[in-house]
């Protein structure tokens, strides 16, 4: 390093310490940067701790609901057990008792308790 190059850095340094501009503006992609890669960075951070385990989660209902067929036990969102006893296109027709059948939207289903045909381990 020159000693001309060394006192134009300091001078920077000074001018910059003033609030005064510096001689050399910085570049306009660096600057950028400095503005806005925090919100870049927020914006990123929001889609993999919010916006994608809920995706996933979403996901895995879909595939619960198409999964579900005649006799499988299931808890309803409200908290009503049931057995579902026939399968339309947007709901389901659930047995909550005998001689009570309710019919139910698919969405409504939260949970499975037992497929039809699993066997009772414990």
């Amino acid at each position: 390093m020159t000693i001309a190059t060394i006192s134009n850095f300091a001078l920077q340094i000074i001018a910059q310490a003033e609030g005064a501009p510096a001689s050399q503006p910085a570049s306009g992609g660096s600057n950028f940067l400095m503005q806005f890669g925090p919100i870049i960075l927020m914006v990123v951070a929001f889609y993999f701790l919010l916006i994608a385990p809920q995706r996933k989660k979403q996901k895995e209902h879909q595939k619960l609901l198409s999964e579900l067929d005649s006799g499988d036990q299931v808890l309803l969102a409200s908290g009503i057990f049931g057995e579902i006893t026939n399968r339309k296109d947007d709901r389901f027709v659930v047995r909550i008792a005998d001689g009570v059948k309710v019919e139910v939207a698919k969405n409504f289903v939260q949970t499975v308790i037992k497929k039809k045909g699993a066997s009772d381990q414990k």
